[in-house]
């Protein structure tokens, strides 16, 4: 008797939405009630920018993958049900971002994601 494989994480749709500036396709990997915490500069870790639920990752989503700006997913690494990534974008004035992101999955979608992310300053 085998023991049935949950959901597999979509690594080439997080390839795409992150590469193709698609909100849409990346939102697709979230869970309905999932949470996405963001460190940076402006939202440190003792109060992180906190998102709840798909409509407000959408939102942030949708902001940031319609920026004129260029996105690549420089590694990603699943274990079990948690993913890391990374991701280095530019802006056109030369600008660089740098985003770590961490990951919880529920049935394949993310339940939990913290993200860190630093920029040329």
């Amino acid at each position: 008797m085998g023991t049935a494989a949950g959901p597999a994480f979509d690594t080439e749709t997080l390839r795409r939405g992150i590469e193709g500036h698609n909100a849409a396709d990346l939102l697709s990997l979230y869970a309905d009630d999932a949470e996405l915490r963001v460190v940076d500069r402006n939202t440190q870790p003792s109060h992180p920018m906190i998102k709840h639920g798909r409509a407000e990752i959408a939102e942030m989503l949708n902001d940031v993958y319609s920026r004129d700006m260029t996105h690549k997913l420089e590694q990603c690494v699943i274990q079990g049900d948690h993913v890391a990534y990374t991701e280095s974008c530019e802006y056109p004035d030369g600008v660089k971002v740098l985003a770590t992101s961490m990951m919880s999955l529920r049935d394949g979608k993310i339940a939990d994601q913290t993200l860190v992310q630093a920029w040329d300053e």
